[in-house]
């Protein structure tokens, strides 16, 4: 009985619509999954006559169908094969992110590492309502960062070498945003236009587009669901060190003053001075770690 009331205490534990049977979430933080705690997810549905396993939008592993009766069992298998129950109540939940350098040649920033620490501090910490937070690289934003509670975005910021560039147009033609062009054999960029995602860094024949240390944005009280809603720029610094200092005050912030069973991005404006808390972050920061406030 013990194991059972540990495992609805954890969250991951689904009513399906027939309440005889239940879905497991696993935790998943960034979405990384070993091979082998994969063969034992696909081993144990097997056993349990489980035709399919669903990967969700929140770079977890559900498993549906378990009959209600056979929960218990079957999650001490799971936590047995080193899987571990996600969350998905009222607290910080799983940490989705991109592959980032470990793999994408787009990427400004090691995204997955930066998700594993900010997992290993706050996963499934209780919050007065539900905390969703996500990194992208890149403003690709392929983790659709800006929508969650707290978003990161990586950033590169772009600049010229003046006197030696060719105006050779290679940036031009790989410029998305349309923010760079050719004058009078010069390369003239738009600032208003850029969005720092580096690409014409990398698409520099001769490396004389170079770029400041990588940047991470990091927006709050965006929101998925029937009203969603971007997230508002709150500040952009130049360090890992700066970014969770940043996540530790927000966090701190929330827990001290959301109202509890509220969604957190409706309390903007009202419980939650955004304003305030964002004019004064830059003072919890190292000297010269603010990019933009």
């Amino acid at each position: 009985m013990k194991t059972k009331s540990r495992i609805y205490e954890m969250g991951g534990v689904i009513t399906e619509a027939d309440g005889d049977y239940c879905t497991l979430r696993l935790r998943l933080p960034a979405g990384i999954v070993t091979p082998d705690q994969l063969i034992a997810v696909g081993q144990i549905a097997q056993k349990y006559n489980i035709d399919n396993v669903h990967l969700t939008t929140r770079q977890t592993i559900e498993i549906p169908h378990i009959k209600v009766i056979q929960l218990e069992e079957v999650s001490r298998e799971l936590l047995a094969s080193g899987h571990d129950i996600g969350a998905e109540r009222a607290e910080v939940v799983n940490i989705t992110a991109c592959p980032g350098t470990d793999r994408c040649k787009l990427a400004n920033i090691d995204s997955l590492r930066l998700a594993k620490e900010i997992d290993k501090r706050y996963f499934r910490k209780d919050m007065p309502g539900k905390m969703r937070i996500a990194i992208s690289a890149c403003p690709n934003a392929c983790t659709s960062e800006t929508l969650n509670e707290i978003g990161i975005t990586g950033l590169r910021n772009p600049i010229r070498e003046n006197g030696t560039c060719t105006g050779c147009g290679t940036c031009v033609q790989f410029c998305r945003e349309n923010a760079i062009e050719v004058r009078d054999g010069r390369i003239v960029m738009d600032k208003k236009l850029c969005l720092e995602c580096g690409t014409c860094v990398r698409s520099c024949l001769y490396g004389l587009l170079q770029s400041e240390t990588a940047a991470y944005r990091i927006t709050f009280g965006g929101r998925r669901g029937r009203h969603p809603k971007v997230g508002m720029h709150l500040i952009t610094v130049n360090s890992e060190e700066a970014v969770l200092l940043v996540v530790d005050a927000i966090i701190d912030w929330i827990y001290r003053f959301a109202r509890l069973d509220v969604p957190i991005v409706s309390q903007i404006g009202k419980d939650l001075n955004f304003e305030e808390f964002k004019a004064n972050l830059p003072k919890k920061l190292p000297p010269g770690s603010v990019v933009a406030a």
